[in-house]
């Protein structure tokens, strides 16, 4: 079947990669190797890709940044395409238009630097506007369907559409993409000019990103918030409370700093994060009876999730 996959995904033109480690693309440092690997340069040649995959049945995964992933040691069989190609980014007055592939440090900095504001909350999020917008990322009190006017994106069929964000049904780290096989090719970003310029914006933005540098372990590969935020609590506080901190499996750790993150100590493999997540979940859902539900994702599965315990 492989050979098929090659020859089919060849006829593209795309340069193919194969058994290319995940490790050098996840902000965990961890992964084995995607089966094929391939950049796509422009929404066209994106839509190519998926095509084949399409026709061919090739399972295909979508890469960003790698900041919220937990790849499997296995590694990722199929396609996996990094969209990193697609980083444009476009001003007109107050409206910013992003390619997936563009940063969302990139996007703060044109923000920024035309004076606009209202994405000073995302400054510091790991990631790229595809993975951003995918699971409505935000921080310090805002998220992106705050300031998110409308997306571009390939649908099941590859169709190429775009949506209002009223019509993106986005929640907390939830949308209509969530789970979905459709890929987001853009979004566009509706902000204000702030009276006092850019000035104003980049020293808001340097005082969010202080405050995550002091209270988050930037130095430590991981992959961000371990868990989601349950209702009624927030998970940092729980697994603090249960004296979770420094708890380790392997090469995977709580961080010390913050018991919201999962960090690779040191050689940390997949499985290492599983079953730390999973003692972190028990212990927990037995001492405050919280159920924590992962937020990072895994390609091809799903993090393990214990059922039962509800908020009390």
């Amino acid at each position: 079947m492989s050979s098929i996959w090659n020859t089919a995904l060849g006829e593209t033109g795309i340069p193919l990669v194969t058994e290319e480690p995940m490790s050098r693309h996840t902000t965990f440092h961890i992964g084995g190797p995607a089966e094929y690997f391939a950049r796509p340069g422009t929404p066209e040649e994106a839509a190519a890709l998926l095509e084949v995959c399409r026709r061919e049945g090739i399972p295909f995964f979508i890469l960003g940044k790698g900041s919220n992933l937990l790849v499997e040691d296995q590694g990722i069989p199929g396609l996996t395409i990094a969209m990193e190609g697609l980083s444009q980014i476009t001003l007109e007055g107050t409206l910013i238009r992003a390619q997936a592939g563009a940063s969302l440090m990139a996007v703060c900095a044109a923000a920024r630097d035309a004076g606009l504001t209202g994405l000073e909350f995302a400054y510091g999020i790991p990631g790229q506007v595809g993975g951003g917008v995918y699971m409505n990322a935000g921080a310090y009190g805002g998220e992106l369907r705050d300031v998110l006017v409308s997306v571009e994106f390939l649908d099941e069929d590859g169709a190429r559409r775009t949506l209002p964000v009223e019509e993106l049904e986005m929640g907390y780290r939830h949308t209509i993409f969530t789970g979905k096989k459709r890929v987001i090719l853009a979004a566009e970003f509706r902000l204000e000019k702030d009276p006092e310029g850019p000035g104003a914006v980049a020293s808001r933005m340097e005082e969010i990103y202080s405050r995550r540098r002091e209270k988050q372990p930037l130095d430590r590969p991981s992959a961000g918030s371990t868990f989601k935020r349950p209702e009624g609590a927030y998970a940092a506080a729980l697994i603090d409370q249960c004296g979770l901190k420094g708890f380790r499996v392997g090469g995977a750790q709580v961080s010390e700093k913050h018991a919201g993150f999962v960090i690779n100590a040191g050689g940390a493999t997949c499985a290492h994060v599983l079953a730390l997540i999973e003692e972190v979940q028990r212990i927990v859902a037995d001492q405050t009876g919280f159920h924590l539900a992962p937020e990072v994702i895994r390609p091809g599965g799903r993090v393990q999730t214990l059922p039962g315990a509800n908020a009390p």
